[in-house]
């Protein structure tokens, strides 16, 4: 936790790596302060077919799934950073956007809580 899951054009893939791509993201992320970073997972999703409007343009897209407990000021500040980040990498992209979902914590469960002694914590 958390999970960031990028989509993107595959044209993107001719000037940056799914493997660049996927690093940025992580090093935005570690960069907010909000997330150790080997809790850090990133996944990418390359679409050859996709409509952007009316005309096809390149685009990438961050979703952004996080634990609840953070303020609007940091969820933002975490979009914000993504996005300015992902635009200095790839600045002839004219769509880029992010945003962010919360996972519940009733609700939320993984695989390590199944260890009787296993205690969830936030950073």
């Amino acid at each position: 936790m958390p999970h960031f899951i990028i989509d993107c054009s595959e044209n993107i893939l001719k000037s940056h790596s799914e493997d660049a791509i996927i690093k940025q993201v992580h090093i935005s992320a570690v960069s907010t302060g909000l997330f150790h970073k080997n809790d850090i997972k990133v996944r990418i999703n390359i679409f050859k077919k996709y409509s952007t409007g009316d005309e096809k343009e390149d685009f990438i897209h961050v979703f952004a799934n996080i634990m609840e407990g953070r303020t609007i000021e940091q969820k933002l500040n975490l979009s914000k950073t993504i996005v300015k980040d992902l635009s200095l990498m790839l600045p002839s992209v004219p769509n880029i956007g992010t945003n962010v979902i919360e996972f519940e914590r009733a609700t939320y469960f993984n695989k390590n809580m199944l260890d009787p002694n296993y205690q969830f914590s936030m950073p």
